[in-house]
């Protein structure tokens, strides 16, 4: 008998190839979706970031911002007050647990009529920056311009400013405190403390008042 050789047949090598490409872009595929995972929390996390790096107490907010005192609610009745270091009559001190006010007739300051100080006053305002340095040194200060009702109501309202600003820059001129804590205000013949019908009393009413505000 003819003995009959048969050949084995030989495998197909592209499937084998074919199932390698598709193992390797499976992997390939898993690596890229971890990847894109990875950056999209790390995007997250950064965006979180900056949203309470905006509202963190570093941030500028309004509470650095200077708080500015109530200008109109000054009781310039407040009980009188013993300052030590005012010994000058003419200056009379009150106040209460907000305020402490220095009046001094505005004779004593200016003469009738005028706006700028008088060469007594330089003595007077001394005493008053002392006691203010002394007690109230970061305060901030009121300074009132008050007039009688004699002449017009707008001119005694611009006067009693007039007087005020004068004190203003007497204080940060000649007494250093810090301008931009010194404000003026003017109530003209409108806060009497005074009966204006008399003499006496048109005198008091003329008159400036440093308020201290702590």
């Amino acid at each position: 008998m003819a003995e009959l050789h048969v050949q084995p047949k030989k495998a197909n090598p592209w499937g084998l190839w074919l199932l390698l490409a598709i193992i390797a872009l499976a992997i390939l595929f898993f690596i890229f979706r971890g990847c894109n995972n990875r950056t999209t929390e790390a995007t997250n996390k950064d965006s979180t970031t900056t949203r309470i790096d905006s509202n963190s107490a570093s941030a500028p907010s309004a509470t650095m911002a200077i708080t500015q005192p109530d200008w109109n609610s000054v009781d310039f009745n407040s009980p009188e007050l013993k300052d030590s270091d005012i010994n000058d009559k003419d200056i009379s001190v009150r106040g209460n647990d907000r305020l402490t006010i220095y009046s001094l007739g505005e004779n004593i300051l200016f003469a009738p009529g005028q706006s700028v100080l008088q060469g007594t006053a330089d003595k007077k305002l001394k005493e008053v920056v002392a006691s203010v340095n002394k007690r109230y040194k970061s305060a901030i200060i009121g300074v009132y311009g008050n007039t009688d009702s004699t002449g017009t109501t707008g001119r005694n309202k611009q006067l009693g400013a007039e007087r005020a600003a004068a004190v203003k820059d007497w204080l940060v001129k000649t007494g250093s405190v810090d301008s931009g804590k010194v404000s003026v205000r003017s109530y003209g013949e409108s806060q009497p403390v005074a009966d204006n019908s008399t003499e006496g009393g048109r005198k008091q009413n003329r008159n400036v008042q440093i308020v201290v505000f702590f």
